[in-house]
């Protein structure tokens, strides 16, 4: 089982940036679908974005703001914010998916389901 760790969180005014980190370690990075997911108070978890090996997903909510990116060699997954706006405030998790012999490197899981390996969470707070 691989294992993540987030880093990068914090607090910053809206419209500004952030860049969150989550590193992985135990198994063969590259086989993983990797996704960042996100839980403000009172409401559930929900995704974000998730990047395979060559394709990205994002919830519509953050089209055009956030990019997530990977690089194979450090085991590392990223996701950078731009204009950041207080509702997305939360704890941004990332999580790792194994991926199945039956899906094409296009597959990118956005099911909150479909991933086994979760870190603790890093909180992004975005203020007025």
């Amino acid at each position: 089982q691989v294992q993540v760790v987030e880093s990068g969180g914090g607090l910053v005014q809206a419209g500004g940036s952030l860049r969150l980190s989550c590193a992985a370690s135990g198994r063969t990075f590259s086989n993983y679908h990797m996704g960042w997911f996100r839980q403000a108070p009172g409401k559930e978890r929900e995704f974000v974005a998730a990047i395979s090996w060559v394709s990205t997903a994002y919830q519509d909510s953050v089209k055009g703001r956030f990019i997530i990116s990977r690089d194979n060699a450090q085991s590392t997954v990223y996701l950078q914010m731009n204009s950041l706006k207080p509702e997305d405030s939360g704890v941004y998790y990332c999580a790792a998916a194994l991926r199945r012999s039956t899906e094409t490197l296009t597959d990118v899981p956005t099911s909150l389901i479909r991933y086994n390996a979760w870190g603790q969470g890093t909180q992004v707070t975005v203020s007025t």
